[in-house]
């Protein structure tokens, strides 16, 4: 079982350092996995609106609260999308969420993506032209967070926070609004550290959720499950290469989730093991001198488009995306032949 460990948002509240992640989950998966997730003591959910499968999980949790669980012992997060930035939209998308999953509120509501689309043409509008997503230029992130602060008075959230955000960006908004975000989910990984960020979000007193803790499992890419330093370490500590990853992640003070739609490795990923410092800094140094590597990346609407990327460890870059979010985010190398930069205020 998971130690059990919960981590404090700058709200006063707590979340389980251990979550289930659903991105990526093809249909009809999701709602056994979360059924499975919930009966074997996850207590921590991450979803989104854009990974269309929140119905699912919405079954899955009609069949656990309140028979295994009441709702309050929950901790639910899902996610704004893009092509509801504009402020007049961010309440009714909410609410379209809660619909989906037969709740009364989330425990924590994140901006998704520093980027918004034209709305009104579906979750990804095309540019026929272009064949890329249509962006929205004009709507700020300080546009859609001052809506997103507004949504805590309705008692539908209980805290919001941002996914994705650099340290610009997450600057931006709080020096706009004096609002601090609760959480910042990222990519991150022993490839992908991302230490001034982390910095930042500790000095901030901005709890991080990292996904992706294992690398990614796409189709062609070696998992970071089979790096031989990750394996050594798991070997010598009885445990498996991906229960290695998600300590390392915890060791940091992150809560982390990783995803799985197969029973045997929910439970196993839910089996924390601690790491000493030795073994934390044998895995932290995977990352030095990392060499070239292809790290594709997956539009969130799709299960199969890959493109070659960067010699960073970043595998999720939307400018790799198909179809391509032309918009530079990051400021990853990839990222300069991008026709936009984030719009912050």
């Amino acid at each position: 079982m998971s130690l059990g460990k919960v981590l404090p948002l700058n709200t006063g509240v707590t979340i389980p350092q251990i979550g289930l992640g659903t991105w990526l989950s093809k249909p009809n998966e999701v709602e056994n996995a979360v059924e499975i997730a919930v009966r074997n003591g996850y207590r921590h959910l991450d979803l989104a609106r854009i990974y269309q499968n929140q119905d699912e999980v919405g079954r899955a949790l009609k069949k656990v609260i309140p028979s295994v669980v009441t709702r309050d012992q929950l901790f639910i997060t899902s996610k704004l999308w893009n092509s509801s930035h504009q402020p007049h939209l961010v309440e009714a998308e909410l609410n379209e969420t809660l619909s989906q999953l037969g709740l009364d509120y989330l425990d924590l509501y994140l901006v998704h993506w520093p980027v918004a689309f034209v709305p009104g043409k579906g979750l990804a509008p095309v540019n026929p032209s272009s064949g890329e997503v249509e962006l929205d230029t004009e709507t700020s992130l300080v546009d859609t967070w001052k809506a997103v602060i507004k949504l805590r008075e309705t008692g539908k959230v209980r805290a919001i926070g941002v996914s994705n955000f650099t340290v610009a960006q997450i600057q931006g908004i709080i020096d706009a609004t004096g609002v601090v975000p609760a959480a910042n989910q990222i990519e991150a990984h022993p490839l992908l550290p991302q230490d001034d960020l982390v910095a930042y979000c500790a000095e901030k007193n901005i709890h991080l959720t990292a996904y992706s803790p294992l690398g990614n499992n796409l189709v062609g890419v070696p998992m970071l499950t089979e790096h031989p330093v990750v394996q050594s370490v798991a070997k010598k500590l009885d445990a498996t290469p991906a229960q290695i990853l998600i300590a390392w992640g915890a060791y940091r003070g992150y809560s982390v989730i990783p995803k799985s739609v197969h029973e045997e490795r929910i439970i196993s990923n839910f089996k924390q093991v601690e790491l000493s410092k030795g073994d934390y800094e044998q895995v932290t140094a995977i990352s030095q001198g990392n060499v070239r590597r292809y790290a594709p990346s997956i539009s969130p609407l799709e299960h199969g488009s890959f493109s070659e990327c960067r010699s960073c460890g970043r595998y999720n870059t939307p400018v790799t995306y198909k179809p391509k979010w032309s918009i530079n985010i990051f400021g990853e190398e990839v990222e300069k032949s991008a026709g936009v930069s984030v719009k912050i205020a």
